[in-house]
């Protein structure tokens, strides 16, 4: 027996096993990448926005209204955020909905319901002032109303029942909203409030109103005699007569009307 040991070689084989090699694509986009050289797979780089993607940055950010949240990679965030001023939910009472586009359900404005504006970020109760149709606002408080027929607004109250100067004095007075002034209404109005009386009525009673007083009221209309005096006609509500006082001593009611606005 030889006291030589016997020696085993081994040798390094270099594998020819594309796969294992790491070499796992069919084709590289913009053959960006190594071919494998025993065979059709490829070895691909990763593009910027794959290593991101990899490390959880995965938005791209563009939607209406986003900006990315925190740092980005490759214009790539790993959360999206809504621009500051999409702050809007625009719902509850006085909301009718979102005003254009939203982003993450809010809005940059709202748009309002009816009876509402849009004011300092919110749907607020409209002021009303000057005339809406039927009704005349000052400072969102009815002080006038009228019919489709009438070319004039009704005062909400009578003035008292005075003599002839002091009912064209108090009715030229009257303030319907800051320097918007009344006048005593002529004949021919008196008898288109007659005319109208149950819709005036109405109007007057719902909007906080007091009803005309079924008696006589004074107008500026006047009819004058073969000397030039002046009698003013006088109305009744209550049964549409006309007459005319001669005497301005007398005591009728009066309410003022509104003209011109």
């Amino acid at each position: 027996m030889s006291l030589i040991p016997q020696t085993i070689n081994a040798q390094c084989v270099a594998t020819q096993d594309c796969a294992t090699l790491g070499y796992t694509e069919t084709s590289c986009s913009g053959g960006s990448g190594v071919k494998c050289p025993f065979g059709n797979k490829w070895a691909c780089f990763k593009t910027d926005a794959e290593v991101c993607q990899k490390y959880g940055f995965t938005n791209v950010c563009s939607g209406t209204g986003q900006v990315g949240k925190g740092e980005s990679c490759a214009n790539l965030y790993k959360q999206c955020d809504c621009q500051s001023t999409y702050k809007y939910a625009c719902s509850g009472t006085g909301y009718s909905g979102g005003s254009g586009s939203a982003c993450n359900g809010k809005y940059t404005k709202c748009t309002c319901a009816s009876g509402y504006e849009w004011k300092d970020g919110s749907c607020q109760k409209q002021v009303l002032n000057g005339a809406q149709g039927d009704l005349y606002y000052c400072n969102g408080t009815v002080v006038g109303v009228k019919t489709s027929d009438m070319d004039f607004y009704v005062a909400m109250k009578d003035v008292g029942m005075i003599t002839w100067a002091d009912a064209n004095s108090r009715c030229s007075s009257y303030s319907f909203c800051g320097n918007v002034k009344g006048t005593l209404p002529n004949k021919d109005q008196l008898l288109s409030i007659y005319n109208n009386k149950s819709a005036v009525t109405s109007l007057l009673s719902t909007n906080g109103g007091t009803k005309m007083t079924e008696n006589w009221y004074w107008s500026s209309t006047c009819i004058r005699d073969r000397f030039g005096n002046c009698a003013y006609y006088i109305v009744s509500v209550s049964g549409g007569d006309v007459y005319y006082d001669t005497t301005y001593g007398d005591n009728h009611y009066a309410r003022p009307v509104l003209t011109s606005w």
